[in-house]
């Protein structure tokens, strides 16, 4: 069941890491380097990124939020890993709508596999104050077997190590949920809860990705106090709210909204905060957003920015399947689903969710999703930087991506709850 996004103070056990000493000069960037098949595959997979959000963050009367905008975080991009990894089991139309939806629907299996490897193996190592983890797995129950070039393009693209279980042994759901906890830092205890899990499904498919940036330029601790958080609905409460006085900052201003480009560590990975302009809504700002905008004002033009950005912590636990089936691809999550490469039996997505969760504050952003699938049988002139406010003291948008590329990893808003 789908449910909207909670604050969520529980605080992980995570081992305490001892952040390496970098100078810029030892942290130099090396941009990934794409073809233009691959430049165009992520344009079209960034637009199936705003396509998701679009989807879920866009208030539903009949759905559990009732019609109220919600603090969402998704990692689409994580979606994209467990479906490609996926759709190397599929054929015919359902093969073809796992495409379309996704955005590559010129490409084929063997494009996204290649996509898919070039940023697994490339994407943690552009920036040695930033980590970022890509992981994926297959649990598989007992009789049931994986087609022998379903586990070789899986471990060769995917470095994914199948793994064969009784799934009524009473402790998979434990092992599925330890080894997303172990693959986001601590982040996400739980993908499976026991209602979720099925110990009849056929297999359990996971990616994880976990992301940790430091600020370029980080939050003084000292300048964070608590000041008026409005919403949208004219609410108000009391948040912390981080404060940064007369920085260069990237910047952009349309009609729609107002972008702020904060960097990571070396510049390899950004957060863009869009704060609707005034008298525009959340809403607004996400029907008016597309990879077409993201492209043209994602880096925006230097600026003098006094900042102000809430310190605060959100998580998201997402059933995608209606969402999923709505953005194109119906065919897979019924009896009718063409997957005869995965394994030795007609199978269906019975169950597709992503768990997310974001923390930010002074020193930079944690963030960490987990995608699981169960299936079941059946340039600009130089000038004096403009000086601009940029308060965040209003329900706002936020986009984490790679820069060289401008894929997109985590997309989210927060709403002050």
């Amino acid at each position: 069941m789908s449910s909207c996004s909670t604050e969520n103070n529980a605080e992980p056990v995570i081992d305490p890491v001892v952040e390496p000493v970098v100078t810029p000069e030892k942290n130099e960037w090396k941009p990934i380097t794409l073809t233009r098949a691959q430049q165009e595959m992520v344009q079209a997979n960034n637009e199936f990124a705003f396509n998701l959000f679009r989807t879920v963050a866009l208030p539903r009367p009949a759905g559990p939020c009732d019609g109220k905008p919600q603090s969402i975080i998704l990692s689409p991009i994580s979606i994209t890993y467990a479906l490609g990894m996926l759709n190397n089991g599929a054929t015919g139309e359902t093969a073809k709508q796992i495409n379309d939806v996704l955005g590559f629907a010129d490409t084929g299996a063997d494009g996204i596999n290649a996509f898919c490897r070039k940023m697994l193996t490339e994407a943690p190592a552009l920036d040695k104050l930033t980590k970022v983890m890509i992981a994926n797995t297959i649990y598989m129950n007992k009789p049931y077997q994986l087609k022998p070039m379903f586990v070789e393009l899986a471990k060769q693209y995917y470095d994914a190590e199948p793994e064969t279980r009784d799934f009524h042994d009473g402790l998979t759901r434990s092992v599925i949920n330890k080894w997303g906890n172990d693959h986001t830092n601590g982040m996400i205890p739980e993908v499976l809860s026991e209602d979720a899990f099925n110990p009849d499904a056929v297999s359990y498919l996971l990616n994880a990705i976990y992301f940790k940036g430091m600020w370029s330029q980080k939050f003084d601790k000292a300048n964070t106090k608590d000041e008026t958080f409005t919403g949208e609905d004219g609410s108000q409460r009391q948040l912390p709210m981080m404060h940064m006085k007369d920085h260069q900052f990237n910047y952009a201003k349309t009609e729609l909204f107002e972008m702020l480009h904060l960097p990571y560590g070396n510049g390899a990975y950004a957060m863009n905060i869009l704060l609707p302009a005034e008298g525009k809504t959340l809403n607004d700002v996400m029907r008016g957003l597309n990879n077409e905008t993201w492209r043209q004002y994602r880096f925006g033009n230097p600026a003098i920015a006094d900042v102000k950005l809430p310190r605060f912590e959100s998580n998201t636990d997402q059933d995608l399947v209606s969402i999923m089936s709505d953005l194109g691809m119906p065919k897979a999550f019924t009896d009718k689903a063409e997957f005869p490469n995965f394994c030795n039996v007609p199978t269906c997505i019975g169950l597709m969710k992503q768990v997310a969760r974001i923390k930010l504050d002074e020193e930079g952003s944690e963030a960490a999703a987990i995608t699981v699938i169960g299936l079941e049988t059946t340039a600009f002139e130089p000038h004096e930087p403009p000086h601009v406010n940029f308060h965040a003291t209003r329900p706002f948008l936020y986009i984490i991506s790679e820069q060289s590329t401008g894929a997109i990893f985590f997309m989210g808003q927060y709403v002050g709850e």
